[in-house]
């Protein structure tokens, strides 16, 4: 049996951001068609500067009808925001203020 490795957590808070863009009709969706741009382009400019914090742009995280979609670690909490003002909750409590924003989270079905 191995031990698990005692490693140093390199960000507070590592947050992956669908950007998956599906053509007009495609029958999963995606989070570009339900407006993810604007939010993550909020989402990257509130992060910025902030070295204890990234944020990465994914291909599809699996829950296509629930985007657009974010997933936050090490907590692994899923968000659903719909607009900017979502996008600052989740900044303000969660990334800088170590609060989950409880009406924002989502429990992805498969």
């Amino acid at each position: 049996m191995s031990e698990a490795l005692d490693l140093p957590q390199v960000y507070r808070h590592h947050v992956f951001a669908c950007f998956q863009q599906r053509p007009p009709q495609h029958p999963r969706g995606s989070c570009g068609q339900a407006g993810a741009q604007p939010l993550w382009q909020r989402l990257q400019q509130r992060m910025e500067g902030k070295p204890d914090m990234a944020m990465v742009a994914t291909g599809c995280l699996g829950f296509c009808r629930a985007g657009p979609l974010m997933v936050v670690y090490p907590q692994g909490i899923w968000y659903a925001p719909r607009t900017p003002e979502d996008v600052d909750e989740i900044v303000d409590l969660h990334l800088l203020g170590g609060t989950p924003v409880e009406r924002l989270i989502i429990l992805p079905q498969p």
